[in-house]
């Protein structure tokens, strides 16, 4: 299963030669060219490294990142705001889900709803990787006075 990931995000992710410009057309963007330190998320504990794929697409409405949880890592506790979806490429966490804990590693996906709550914490030496998708809110247009 992990190679089948690895070679479908090898299929979608390359370097794409307009960074930080809105793109249009279909690209291969790659993870090593959009790597980001920053602190866990929501409130979180520790260092990660967020690779945000397509980012600047034009007119893409899906979040699609990839998050590398280092050890002693955290996503902090929250409410979901939209559905989103936790895909574990490797190493091992534990997951809170509305109130109850699990263990969760390679070949876990999980769904957390609109209005669920959740956290994720890395757990042993190896980092924690996970997919995040979900869909982007709609924003209102600008308005023109």
């Amino acid at each position: 299963m992990r190679k089948a990931v690895a070679f479908l995000l090898a299929g979608v992710v390359l370097a794409t030669a307009y960074a930080g410009e809105p793109r249009r057309d279909s690209y291969v963007q790659q993870a090593r060219g959009i790597a980001v330190q920053q602190p866990g998320p929501h409130e979180g504990q520790g260092t990660t490294t967020a690779y945000p794929f397509f980012e600047d697409a034009e007119g893409f409405d899906i979040v699609f990142r990839q998050r590398a949880l280092h050890p002693g890592a955290t996503i902090g506790e929250h409410r979901n705001d939209k559905d989103e979806i936790y895909y574990v490429l490797s190493g091992r966490g534990e997951l809170l889900l509305d109130g109850k804990r699990r263990d969760v590693g390679p070949g876990d996906a999980i769904l957390t709803r609109d209005g669920s709550t959740h956290a994720l914490a890395q757990r042993g030496s190896e980092d924690l990787v996970i997919i995040v998708v979900y869909r982007k809110r709609a924003t209102a247009p600008a308005s023109t006075r």
